[in-house]
């Protein structure tokens, strides 16, 4: 039996590339031709390898991805990646809507802290756990699928979680669930949070700013995944910059080389601890997640991250609604790039339309172009699912997981804010949490079997440090 790594082969790379040579404005004709002439194939569905290993190609698709590198894109102007040209390409500080952490009443302790961030970062994890769970059996399934499984079920519009009980066999085999993630995943097997990549980042996160504090460098993220996180548990962008980094090829250039995911939602999955841990400071909470999204994306890639925490540390505060929290995670990032015209696009659907699956066609007609793991369409449908929700834990999971694309990521994050939001885990309806058994599995070190109490002491810990 040959092991055959997925997401680092450069033949594979190749089709990827191309597409995202097309999204950037590049023009990349003339390398296409070529590609398509020598028999290369075209970017497969899934993030990873094509169906037929080719590595014969292999020269050639080296040489195409360095030729693909020098053109020039279109749209680098609007879409920076320098932290100082998106700052100025954002809304002024003064215009993002910042609030004050709010001390619930009968929250503050003798010493002044505030138990009520306590509470709402508990709900938090809870949130982003239940969310991830709920989306797991459908990741990587079309949208007619996800709905059809659910309505068999009588689970449409979506209210709880996905299960095979009373689905019919044919309809099974032709929508089967995500392989990987059924045994643990569907409503009768539900036991614990298992692991996930969109829980084991926020674990990392916790340990990096452990270990080197809020003035962490990209080049300590990269150090602390070498130290920590294995790397089979990588995946597209991570597994990359990963493999560059084994390489020797130094952050930021760990995003670029050879990196045709750069743009994807891997960045978006990690931002969570950096908006937990600032309530009330938008902006710090982007220009921390912007650090660690650097090392494995570039623009879009980069701002999904920074909306989702300045999102986030809106939430956080306590006082702040969810359309408020999504106005300020907007007002970060360059309003001129493609994903925060997709973000307000998810918006103004959601609020012209109160039919959820009609929202969710719309977005699959104008944003169906891009992979399913892109940032834009997910941050579209996130923004959407917690517009739709209007701060209501279970509309927001279940509009983010409905809306298909990836439905993992999608209910973690609407999860996490939506759970922000509620302010307090005994407000999460239990249904959600009770199979969660407050128990979480991982291969992050020292963190395997660790209750989400546990994590939110400790986010706290990092939130309140001066």
């Amino acid at each position: 039996m040959t092991l055959r790594l997925t997401w680092v082969q450069p033949e594979d790379l190749v089709g990827h590339e191309l597409r995202q040579a097309a999204e950037d404005g590049r023009d990349s004709h003339a390398l296409a031709a070529r590609w398509a002439a020598a028999g290369g194939p075209p970017a497969p569905r899934s993030a990873g390898a094509s169906e037929t290993p080719r590595p014969h190609l292999r020269p050639l698709a080296e040489e195409i991805l360095d030729a693909l590198a020098t053109l020039p894109g279109s749209l680098s102007a609007l879409e920076p990646t320098a932290f100082g040209d998106i700052t100025a390409a954002a809304a002024p500080a003064s215009a993002r809507g910042a609030a004050s952490p709010r001390t619930e009443p009968g929250g503050a302790t003798p010493g002044g802290e505030d138990t009520g961030l306590l509470q709402r970062l508990h709900a938090a994890w809870l949130g982003r756990a239940a969310g991830c769970l709920l989306g797991k059996p459908v990741e990587k399934l079309p949208l007619p699928a996800i709905r059809a499984l659910a309505r068999a079920a009588g689970n449409w519009p979506l209210t709880t979680w996905f299960t095979a009980r009373g689905v019919p066999g044919e309809l099974l085999a032709a929508h089967p669930w995500n392989r990987r993630s059924a045994a643990t995943s569907l409503a009768e097997n539900i036991d614990g949070m298992p692991e996930d990549d969109d829980l084991n980042y926020p674990l990392l996160d916790l340990l990096l700013l452990q270990r080197y504090g809020r003035d962490f460098t990209t080049a300590d993220v990269a150090r602390l995944w070498l130290d920590e996180l294995p790397a089979g548990r990588t995946f597209t962008a991570e597994r990359v910059a990963y493999r560059n980094l084994l390489d020797g090829i130094e952050p930021p250039l760990t995003a670029l080389h050879r990196n045709p995911f750069r743009e994807w939602i891997g960045a978006q999955i990690r931002a969570d601890v950096h908006g937990w841990t600032h309530p009330g400071d938008p902006s710090a909470a982007a220009e921390q997640a912007y650090r660690d999204a650097a090392l494995t994306h570039t623009a879009n890639g980069v701002y999904g991250a920074m909306f989702v925490a300045a999102t986030l540390a809106t939430a956080a505060t306590g006082t702040a609604d969810v359309h408020r929290a999504l106005a300020t995670g907007l007002a970060v990032i360059p309003p001129r790039s493609r994903l925060a015209a997709a973000v307000r696009l998810g918006i103004e659907a959601a609020r012209a339309t109160p039919d959820f699956d009609a929202v969710v066609d719309r977005l699959h007609a104008e944003l169906g172009g891009y992979h399913w793991v892109h940032a834009v369409p997910n941050a579209a449908l996130v923004a959407a699912a917690l517009t739709h929700g209007d701060g209501d834990f279970s509309r927001s999971v279940c509009a983010a997981v409905s809306g298909g694309w990836d439905t993992d990521s999608n209910g973690a994050t609407a999860g996490s804010v939506a759970g922000l939001l509620a302010g307090h885990p005994d407000r999460l309806p239990e249904r959600w949490t009770a199979p969660l058994k407050n128990r979480l599995a991982t291969s992050v070190p020292s963190f395997d079997g660790i209750g989400f109490d546990t994590l939110a002491e400790l986010t706290h810990t990092e939130a309140v440090r001066p």
